[in-house]
């Protein structure tokens, strides 16, 4: 893709930059509402069967997914035209997400800004080793890099511990007007379940915000961890990477069903996103539709998504993904080479 085609392509981006507040406002109603009144019915139906409860919890956690895109839209001032209304829209979807504004804003803005940089991994983004890095490592570092790219850590413990507990937690360094707005998620998630637990009882509270928050999380780092693990992904060293490469060749289009689509908040159309996060997400399906250098990027649907997962190590000779299953056979081909 030369140079004249990437800045093209950014300026037919563009226009599908502004927020409109009617939109946005529109989007909190639609989202927000039906959330709190499938977590207040499946409450309910805790005296009917808890089988009903937990089929009333995963459309919850669908709900809290495209709240969390808010949350997300807000993060890039996105959403709103004005930057005030969306860190006070963004603190309040935070605590609802259980994510600090301020502190995922920074550390978000960085991985746009080094995404498939792989000189410059390691802050908002998934643990990735190249086949070379990964034979190099000694017993162990193998051993707990397999542990977090595991499903069952990955999308499940994972998530536990970064929504309940790293989220918690300022950085060192992070400045103080970035502390004081976790010390406030903080206080009011702590405000809020103790809130919920003095009216209803702790264990109902669990009993529904548990299953809620299990899928909202599993699923959330699921469309994070597709949406930049495919086969013929994009990653360079910083000498050769280019941010329009990344965002189009390094991000996927996951085609969704219009439903599902709809509840992610469209983020499916995540090389948009990273082309330009200004984008707001109700705007994003718009802008590829009219934009056809975005019409033949990677695209992905929920079938072949699930191929992800057997992708361990990215293979920087043949430039793709690899599995473990090939990482014997290419160790072997390359110290055959060195002999």
């Amino acid at each position: 893709m030369s140079k004249e085609l990437q800045k093209n392509l950014r300026k037919q981006v563009a226009p599908y930059e502004k927020a409109n507040t009617k939109d946005s406002i529109k989007q909190i109603i639609n989202t927000i509402v039906p959330f709190i009144i499938l977590w207040v019915l499946a409450y309910q139906s805790l005296s009917i069967s808890y089988f009903l409860t937990l089929g009333l919890a995963v459309l919850a956690g669908g709900f809290l997914i495209r709240i969390f895109i808010i949350f997300h839209d807000c993060c890039h001032h996105s959403f709103f035209k004005n930057r005030k209304a969306n860190k006070i829209v963004g603190t309040i979807t935070g605590v609802l997400t259980l994510f600090p504004y301020s502190q995922w804003q920074h550390d978000h803005s960085i991985h746009h800004a080094t995404s498939s940089n792989l000189d410059k991994r390691g802050t908002g983004d998934i643990w990735v080793l190249t086949v070379d890095e990964y034979l190099a490592e000694p017993v162990w570092r193998r051993i707990a890099y397999r542990l977090y790219r595991n499903p069952i850590v990955m999308f499940g413990i994972g998530p536990t511990y970064v929504f309940l507990i790293k989220n918690r937690f300022n950085k060192k360094g992070a400045k103080t007007s970035e502390k004081m707005n976790t010390y406030l998620t903080n206080a009011l998630i702590a405000a809020a379940a103790a809130a919920l637990c003095f009216t209803i009882g702790w264990e109902a509270f669990l009993l529904v915000q548990g299953p809620t928050f299990l899928i909202s999380g599993s699923l959330g780092v699921w469309l994070f961890y597709v949406q930049h693990t495919f086969e013929d992904s994009y990653f360079e060293e910083d000498e050769n990477w280019d941010y329009v490469k990344a965002a189009v060749e390094g991000s996927s289009f996951y085609k969704l069903p219009k439903p599902l689509q709809w509840l992610t908040g469209n983020i499916g159309y995540h090389h948009v996103h990273h082309l330009s996060p200004r984008v707001p997400n109700y705007r994003l399906e718009e802008a590829h539709n009219n934009t056809a250098p975005l019409q033949n990027i990677p695209t992905i649907t929920l079938a072949t998504s699930l191929q992800s997962l057997k992708f361990r190590l990215w293979d920087e000779r043949s430039k793709k993904f690899v599995g473990y299953k090939e990482i014997r056979a290419l160790a072997k081909m390359r110290s055959s080479h060195q002999i």
